[in-house]
């Protein structure tokens, strides 16, 4: 199973592709997809989009996994974090990718095994998890990283490996 892991953001999506196949997990890529905060967030969104397309297609992803955030304070943030996550999910409804969300402490629990981990904690663990030489870089992209190891670790992404071994 080839799973696209999501952390949105309108200035960063770190994004992830993992294949997952028994207790294995690779990396086949990961970064980040930035947009100008001087664009307008029509355009934003929609660069967002077709860069996740793209990713959908050329990787063949099977399932996206996406980074649940919550915000407390800044309802501003939250709302276009919503945005991000809507046209994630439409670029891969579009693609016929079914997709799961997951908790910061969901993810951390998953790869971590404790719930409460250090943002650099859970860096060293996705290194180790996907054999890189280097912990990955940007914090967004282990982010996404992480999003989809815990999917192929979840209940969700056990199903659907059954479907794809």
């Amino acid at each position: 199973m080839i799973i696209l892991g999501i952390d949105p953001g309108i200035a960063n999506t770190g994004y992830g592709v993992v294949a997952s196949q028994a207790n294995r997990a690779t990396a086949h890529d990961y970064g980040n997809i930035r947009t100008n905060a001087q664009t307008a967030s029509e355009t934003r969104l929609k660069q967002i989009h077709d860069e996740v397309a793209r990713l959908i297609t050329e990787f063949a992803i099977d399932a996206v996994a996406l980074e649940e955030i919550f915000f407390s304070r800044n309802v501003s943030s939250a709302l276009v974090v919503g945005e991000v996550t809507g046209i994630v999910k439409l670029a891969a409804a579009n693609a016929g990718c079914p997709v799961a969300t997951y908790t910061p402490s969901q993810v951390k629990q998953a790869v971590v095994g404790y719930g409460q981990a250090k943002k650099t904690q859970m860096q060293r663990m996705v290194q180790a998890l996907l054999r890189l030489r280097e912990a990955p870089r940007p914090d967004h992209a282990a982010d996404a990283l992480a999003v989809a190891l815990c999917h192929a670790r979840s209940y969700k992404g056990l199903e659907l490996r059954e479907r794809y071994q």
